[in-house]
């Protein structure tokens, strides 16, 4: 396993911020890990990267223990804080020349990473002059220096525009490729175009740990909103064909939920019209992760 987490609890004076935290991640995954703020998610990441400590429980980076090979963690992981902290007033490649020092890599490795992340045509530029977009680019390229095996990714696209945030989703995808990249983010698209898998935090506890494919899979349930032209009863409404579940919202309004791929729409359709039914509206709200991230989050 890349990162093993056993029974991990972490407190701020009375507020618990993990409450006994368990899962793995195989190499070559690559994990989103979600939550509200304040969930406990840079808590975490902080407690894999050795940044701090846990009150209980244990965790393991490739096969390193967080608290006691501190050392070797550091050199197998590479991290991307939330707050990227960079010298601004050093230009790109010098940054990154002074990090492959502390490093002890060779410095063509420097020009490798510029590539990879796209920095090619910023490289010549002061930090301090650079985009949100490319200083990211910038942490990335630090991050991904000495070729770590895991990366730790805490709100790599926070502040972007949504050119900058396809970019750097680009490049989180395309090193993810021979890498395990565990990433927090609140950009439920930015989970679904890149993840394999899904970790959900809530008031510290997990509450969701599914693969992405089977997440949607189970998950998947069409939600159709109606509304007819006067009042019917339950009994008449449960005769709707492949009927999951059903809710009168208000008065003449109802939402149906159906466990299907089909377009229940023309079935409801036709239901009201067999039943002297006129629509007066009929929307489709297809659950997806956003939907999910609502239900197990909200208090």
């Amino acid at each position: 396993m890349s990162i093993e987490v056993n029974a991990i609890s972490k407190s701020y004076g009375t507020q618990k911020a993990l409450d006994n935290i368990s899962f793995s991640i195989k190499k070559g995954e690559i994990v989103g890990f979600l939550g509200p703020n304040g969930a406990g998610k840079s808590t975490l990441m902080k407690i894999l990267t050795t940044y701090i400590t846990a009150d209980e429980g244990s965790a393991l980076v490739n096969g390193n223990d967080v608290s006691m090979q501190q050392k070797a963690v550091q050199k197998s992981i590479g991290y991307l804080p939330e707050h990227n902290p960079l010298y601004l007033d050093l230009y790109v490649k010098e940054y990154l020349e002074f990090n492959a020092d502390v490093y002890k890599v060779p410095k063509s490795r420097i020009q490798e990473v510029i590539d990879l992340t796209g920095l090619t045509s910023e490289s010549h530029k002061k930090i301090g002059q650079l985009s949100k977009g490319y200083r990211q680019r910038v942490g990335l390229a630090n991050a991904l220096l000495h070729n770590p095996e895991v990366l730790i990714l805490d709100e790599p696209t926070t502040g972007l525009d949504p050119n900058q945030l396809v970019e750097i989703r680009n490049v989180i995808k395309n090193v993810g490729k021979d890498k395990t990249v565990f990433l927090s983010t609140h950009i439920m698209q930015e989970v679904e175009a890149i993840c394999d898998r899904v970790i959900i935090i809530n008031n510290g506890k997990i509450v969701t740990d599914k693969k992405l494919d089977k997440l949607i899979s189970v998950e998947k349930e069409q939600i159709i909103e109606v509304e007819f032209d006067h009042k019917i009863e339950v009994e008449l409404i449960a005769k709707i064909p492949n009927l999951q579940s059903f809710k009168n919202i208000h008065n003449t309004l109802w939402e149906l939920t159906f466990l299907t791929d089909i377009d229940m729409r023309p079935t409801v359709f036709d239901f009201a019209h067999d039943n002297g039914l006129k629509t007066l509206q009929l929307n489709q709200k297809n659950k997806n992760l956003e939907t999910l991230f609502r239900e197990v989050t909200k208090e």
